[in-house]
C-alpha cells in the first residue's frame, strides 16, 4: 500500500505539471557508451544523477548515493560507506564494473572492493548508470552493467570558480568533514576534495546463543580518509591533457562481513591510490584519446586477535587504452579501440599471481529520423580465460512523447584472485572456510531487454524494461566435501571428510526481471523546484542444477528505490528510501537473521543563513529499522547528524 501511494501522488505532482516546460528530459549527452549520444538514442536503459543533487542528498558516501538510482542494490555491510557489494539486474558484486573518467576501477583482488570508489562527493560531475550487458565496448566484468563516475576536471564544465564544503556531527561520536574546489581560468581547470569519516560505532551488544556461549559486545567503528586532486590544461586549440590522482584509505571493524563464525573478531584495513593520465586530440569530425592509469592496493585483514589469522595482500592494475573517434557524416558515427592492461597480486594467504590481458573493440552507430542503430563488438586475450568474442547491438525508434528501445550482447567475466586463490596457502584449514579453486572458467553470458520510455510532459518521464540474462558456468561458493575437492585441485591441507565452501562453476543460471522507473522535474516558480525518481525492480534468478550457493541468487527479488528533493528560496529538503525484499537467511550459530524484507527512509534538511553559510540535520533510518544487507553484519540504526555548510 505504501508503494501505491507513493505512485500515487507521484502521479498528481506529475498531472499539476504538465503544463511547464522548464526542463527537457533529453537534452544531456551521456558517454556511457563511449559515443556520446542522447539517453533516448542509446537503445539502453541509462540513469544520470548530477552533482547539485549529490550535494543536496541524504548521504555521505557513494555508494549511499548509489543506492537511491533506480535498480542498484547496495548489499552494504556497514553503514556510512564502510563497504558494500554493487549489484545490477541479479548480478553477482562482481558483475558490475565501475569507471572514473571511462576507465575501470574494478579490483584484481576481491569485488568486494569495488565501492572503495577515491573520489569525494564535490568532485563528481555527474554519476551514468548503464543497465545490462556492456562487455562489447569495455570488457571482461560488465555484465549486470557498468557505473561511471565523471569527474568535474575530466568533463566539459567551464567558466567556474567554487570552494564549499561542510562538517558535520552525530551520534556515537561521527565526525564528518567535506571540502572541495574547482576552478576553470583560461586554459587551465584544477579540483581537489578532501573527505574525512570517523565514528566509534554503534555498541552491538553482546549475544548468548546457549548456555555455554556468549558472543562479546563490540563496537563496528569506522575511520575513512579520501584526498584527490586533478587537472585539465588546453595544451592548444585540440589538444589537451588532464590527469588525476587520489587515495582513499579505510580502517574498521569487520565482524561477520565475510562469515557467520562464533570466532569472528575481524578487523579491516585497506588502503588505495588511483592515478590516471590522459592525453587527447580533438578536431570537428575526430577524437583520441590515450589513457594509463595505475591502481595500487593494500589489504590487512585480521580475523580474531585470539589466534594467528592475519593476511596481507597487495594488488596492483596497470591499464592502457587508445580510443579514436569518427564522425563520418551526419549519420554515422564510428569508435574504435584497443585496451593492454596487467593485473598483479602478492598475498599470504592466495599467493603471488599476475595475468596479462589485451583487447580491442569497433563500434558504430547510425542515426537517421527517428531511428538510432549500433553495434559493437569486441575481442579479449586473457592469460586466464583465453580468448572471447562479445557483440552487442542496440536499437531505438524515438517519437516526439515516447520512444522504444531493445538490445541484445553477450559479456564475458574472469574469476578474480580470491575466487581462485583465496585460503589456498594455508595449512590445516578449518572446516566452513572459503576455498579457491585455481581452474575455474570464465563466466559468459547473453542478455537481452526491450523497453519503452514515454513523456507526457517535457518534465516527466516514465520508463519500463524487461531484461534477461542466460548463464553459463557461473562462478559462486558452494559446500563441497574434501574428498571431492582434493581431486579438482589435489589441495593437500584439508581436514579428512570436512566440508568447504569451494569455488566453482556453475552451468545454466538464468536470470529475467522488470524494471519501472518515473522521473520528475518540476520548476512550480522561479524559487521553487522539486525532483522526485521512483524505481521499482522484480527479478528472480534460477539455476537448473538447483545447487545451493552463496552469492548467485542473494539479490532482492524486489527493489524499490526512490529520492526527492525540495528546493525553495533558501531551504532544501531530501527524502530517500528504499525498500527491499528478498530471501530470508538464519545464523544459527551466531544467533543472527537476514529478514525478508526492510524499508529504511534518510532524511536532510539545509536552510541557507546567507549567501554563502548554511547549517543542514539529517536523520538516518528515521524509524529505527533493525536490518542486514549480508547476513551477520548488523546495519546502523537512527542517528541524527547536524553541522554547517558553506561556499564561495
Amino acid at each position: 500500500m505504501r508503494i501505491i501511494f507513493v505512485i500515487a501522488l507521484l502521479a498528481v505532482s506529475a498531472y499539476n505539471s504538465y503544463s511547464q516546460q522548464d526542463f527537457l528530459m533529453d537534452t544531456m549527452e551521456v558517454s556511457a557508451l563511449r559515443v556520446p549520444l542522447r539517453i533516448s538514442e542509446t537503445g539502453r536503459s541509462i540513469s544520470v544523477i548530477g552533482s547539485r543533487e549529490i550535494q543536496n542528498m541524504a548521504a555521505t558516501s557513494l555508494d549511499e548515493i548509489l543506492q537511491t538510482i533506480a535498480g542498484v542494490e547496495l548489499q552494504s555491510r556497514g553503514g556510512f560507506g564502510v563497504q558494500g557489494d554493487i549489484l545490477l539486474r541479479g548480478s553477482t558484486f562482481t558483475q558490475v564494473l565501475v569507471l572514473i573518467d571511462g576507465m575501470k576501477l574494478n579490483d584484481p583482488l576481491t569485488g568486494h572492493f569495488n565501492s572503495y570508489i577515491p573520489v569525494t562527493k564535490s568532485e563528481i560531475e555527474r554519476i551514468e548508470v548503464l543497465r545490462g550487458a556492456a562487455s562489447s565496448i569495455y570488457g571482461a566484468d560488465a555484465v549486470g552493467g557498468v557505473i561511471n563516475i565523471i569527474t568535474k576536471t575530466f568533463s566539459n564544465r567551464e567558466n567556474e570558480t567554487r570552494y564549499d564544503g561542510e562538517l558535520t556531527y552525530g551520534a556515537h561520536k561521527l565526525i564528518d568533514i567535506n571540502q572541495g574546489f574547482f576552478s576553470s581560468l583560461n586554459k587551465l581547470k584544477i579540483g581537489g576534495g578532501i573527505s574525512y569519516i570517523q565514528s566509534e560505532g554503534e555498541l552491538i551488544p553482546e549475544t548468548v546463543i546457549d548456555t555455554a556461549t556468549t558472543l562479546d559486545a563490540y563496537n563496528n567503528f569506522f575511520d575513512i580518509k579520501t584526498v584527490g586532486f586533478s587537472l585539465a590544461y588546453d595544451i592548444n586549440n585540440s589538444i589537451k591533457l588532464k590527469a588525476r590522482t587520489s587515495f582513499d584509505h579505510r580502517d574498521f571493524g569487520a565482524r561477520y562481513f565475510y562469515t557467520t563464525s562464533i570466532f569472528d573478531k575481524s578487523v579491516e584495513t585497506v588502503s588505495n591510490y588511483w592515478n590516471h593520465l590522459q592525453l587527447e586530440k580533438n578536431t570537428n569530425t575526430s577524437t583520441t584519446d590515450l589513457n594509463l592509469t595505475y591502481k595500487y592496493n593494500t589489504d590487512r585483514f585480521e580475523f580474531s586477535p585470539d589466534f594467528p589469522s592475519t593476511n596481507e595482500h597487495l594488488s596492483q592494475f596497470y591499464n592502457v587504452t587508445l580510443n579514436h573517434l569518427k564522425i563520418i557524416n551526419d549519420q554515422v558515427t564510428l569508435k574504435v579501440g584497443t585496451q593492454v592492461d596487467l593485473r598483479k597480486i602478492n598475498s599470504t594467504d592466495r599467493g603471488d599471481h599476475s595475468d596479462l590481458h589485451y583487447g580491442a573493440y569497433a563500434m558504430g552507430v547510425y542515426r537517421k529520423n527517428s531511428l538510432n542503430l549500433s553495434l559493437s563488438v569486441r575481442g579479449d586475450q586473457d592469460n586466464n580465460y583465453g580468448l572471447a568474442v562479445t557483440p552487442s547491438f542496440n536499437v531505438s525508434y524515438v517519437l516526439p512523447t515516447i520512444s522504444f528501445r531493445a538490445s541484445a550482447g553477450s559479456s564475458i567475466r574472469a574469476a578474480d584472485y580470491t575466487e581462485r586463490f583465496v585460503s589456498n596457502n594455508l595449512e590445516n584449514l578449518t572446516p566452513g572456510r572459503s576455498l579457491g579453486n585455481p581452474n575455474l572458467r570464465a563466466e559468459k553470458s547473453w542478455s537481452e531487454e526491450i523497453g519503452i520510455d514515454f513523456s507526457p510532459t517535457q518534465n516527466w518521464r516514465i520508463s519500463a524494461t524487461a531484461f534477461a540474462r542466460q548463464s553459463d558456468n557461473l562462478i559462486d561458493y558452494a559446500a563441497k566435501n574434501e574428498s571431492e575437492i582434493g581431486t579438482l585441485i589435489g589441495n593437500g591441507s584439508l581436514q579428512d571428510g570436512e566440508e568447504y565452501f569451494f569455488a566453482q562453476n556453475i552451468s545454466n543460471v538464468n536470470t529475467k526481471g522488470i524494471e519501472l522507473e518515473s522521473t520528475l522535474n518540476y520548476n512550480i516558480n522561479k524559487n521553487t523546484s522539486l525532483h522526485w525518481v521512483i524505481g521499482y525492480t522484480a527479478q528472480n534468478t534460477s539455476n537448473e542444477e538447483e545447487i545451493i550457493s552463496v552469492y548467485i541468487s542473494s539479490h532482492a527479488n524486489h527493489l524499490l528505490n526512490t529520492r526527492f528533493t525540495f528546493e525553495r528560496k533558501d531551504i532544501t529538503f531530501s527524502l530517500n528510501g528504499i525498500y527491499k525484499n528478498r530471501d530470508q537467511l538464519i545464523a544459527s550459530s551466531i544467533n543472527q537473521e537476514l529478514k525478508s524484507s526492510y524499508l529504511l527512509w534518510n532524511t536532510k534538511i539545509g536552510i541557507q543563513l546567507l549567501d554563502q553559510f548554511g547549517i543542514h540535520l539529517s536523520m538516518r533510518n528515521i524509524f529505527n529499522e533493525k536490518y542486514q544487507n549480508i547476513l551477520g553484519a548488523q546495519m546502523p540504526g537512527r542517528w541524527i547528524l547536524g553541522g554547517v555548510n558553506w561556499a564561495f
